[in-house]
């Protein structure tokens, strides 16, 4: 069983226009408050992230926010956060994430959200990290994207093996119960630390 008193939240900085997202986000700070995670995030006070973070300091929750110093413009970064670290640039960023983080959880987003997903499964695919990743998929949001997925299974494109990387679910304890649970494959002996 993984220990995930950490979790990693990509998300997007926009509220978009469905309220089911906000309210599944203000459902999950619930949870982690109420399972003792933390939360790790781009420490934004804006959108679906500003709206997980506040709920879980609402409610004295432990909040970690990591966030590149030219995105570090007070219209953007929430100043009330437990810990707030500022990094060099992007890649910084999402490296201190996976480093800090003991899972992962994608809520709907844009380009970066979906960007930092396929990073983050794309390290694991490679043996960097045995870390679960769980996509939240809130009211048929990322139907199309999992749709993609098996398109690129069909088509060999993409392995069945590393497809089953991404634990989906569209309720949070279930998918949390999913993630505890979760057992990294072995990485192909071909492929080493030092070849990636």
């Amino acid at each position: 069983m993984n220990k995930l008193h950490k979790i990693c939240v990509f998300c997007g900085s926009s509220d978009g226009n469905d309220d089911k997202i906000t309210t599944a986000a203000v459902a999950l700070g619930n949870a982690f408050v109420a399972r003792d995670i933390t939360l790790v995030y781009g420490a934004a006070k804006i959108g679906v992230m500003g709206a997980i973070a506040q709920k879980m300091l609402d409610l004295h929750g432990k909040v970690i926010g990591i966030i590149p110093q030219f995105l570090k413009v007070k219209e953007v970064v929430h100043k009330g956060l437990t810990e707030l670290h500022t990094t060099e640039n992007m890649h910084e960023r999402k490296l201190m994430m996976q480093e800090v983080s003991d899972g992962f959880i994608t809520l709907p987003g844009g380009f970066g959200t979906l960007e930092e997903l396929f990073e983050v499964l794309t390290w694991q695919q490679l043996g960097l990290h045995k870390k679960p990743i769980g996509l939240l998929n809130i009211n048929g949001y990322f139907d199309p994207l999992v749709a993609q997925l098996q398109k690129m299974v069909d088509t060999q494109l993409l392995n069945k093996e590393n497809q089953s990387l991404l634990i989906v679910d569209t309720e949070i304890e279930s998918l949390l119960n999913k993630m505890k649970a979760f057992e990294a494959p072995s990485v192909p002996k071909w492929l080493s630390e030092k070849r990636t």
